[in-house]
């Protein structure tokens, strides 16, 4: 196997338009909620029913995640090992979304359920869009 053919296979070159473009969708929304998360913890706890320290690390999660998707956008090359990690992890985000909101369903007010699933709802989008933009950068 040549060093090209093996760059082909596991890199995303010029065909990763769609792709870069849906990891920084993703790292917008993620660094948008997680900065919410960060800095309204406290007044929105309640109405959600969840509670300021998971808020607050959810926040510091998705604020650092947030940044691991710009770096990994602006790479002139983005590894498809990069590119598949963020697919199958919101996957597994969704997932465990699904499976909060079963969880805490007596303690998740109806508008922290729609928070929820409105948040998992979006990751599954940006899933499917990554998912897409691997395909078609093959």
């Amino acid at each position: 196997m040549t060093a090209l053919s093996l760059t082909r296979i596991t890199a995303v070159r010029d065909g990763g338009r769609m792709l870069r473009f849906a990891l920084r969708l993703d790292a917008a929304g993620s660094g948008v909620l997680g900065l919410v998360g960060l800095a309204a913890a406290a007044p929105l706890a309640d109405p959600l029913g969840m509670t300021t320290g998971g808020l607050r690390g959810t926040g510091a999660f998705l604020v650092a995640y947030a940044l691991a998707l710009v770096l990994i956008a602006a790479r002139p090359v983005i590894p498809r090992t990069a590119a598949w990690t963020v697919v199958v992890g919101n996957t597994a985000w969704v997932l465990g979304s699904l499976g909060a909101v079963v969880a805490g369903r007596d303690t998740f007010t109806a508008l922290g359920v729609a928070v929820v699933l409105a948040q998992a709802a979006a990751v599954a989008v940006f899933a499917d869009l990554q998912w897409l933009g691997l395909r078609r950068a093959r």
